[in-house]
């Protein structure tokens, strides 16, 4: 049984770096998103195939999990200061939550097309 040594190893941290800051995750210039989530067809600088890249549920999944952690810590600790006044209480865990999760989604998918493109996934 042969083994292929030959192939050359991708960088994990800043390929995962380049795709959180929107850009390629091989040359780090190219745009990543072409809109808001929607994945562009291939950079534009090295001419990186990203179509390959299935990222599906996994960034929302991510986005959930950090987004529900941080508000309940802020709900907890808002309760004690704001508890006389439950609907200014919610008005805002509410904006900053939804705040966050818009702000952290395209972050966490471009994190995560790094991720593949450095592991090889999916005919990367």
């Amino acid at each position: 049984m042969t083994m292929v040594t030959d192939i050359p190893t991708r960088e994990l941290k800043p390929a995962m770096l380049r795709g959180a800051r929107g850009r390629c995750p091989r040359c780090g210039e190219g745009h990543l998103f072409s809109k808001y989530l929607k994945i562009g067809d291939a950079c534009s600088e090295c001419g990186l195939d990203l179509t390959h890249q299935r990222t599906d549920d996994g960034p929302a999944y991510i986005t959930i999990l950090i987004v529900g952690h941080v508000g309940v810590f802020m709900l907890t600790t808002l309760f004690h200061y704001m508890s006389e006044h439950p609907l200014a209480l919610a008005l805002i865990m509410s904006t900053v939550c939804f705040g966050l999760a818009l702000l952290m989604l395209p972050r966490v998918k471009g994190a995560m097309v790094g991720l593949q493109w450095a592991k090889r996934m999916h005919g990367f």
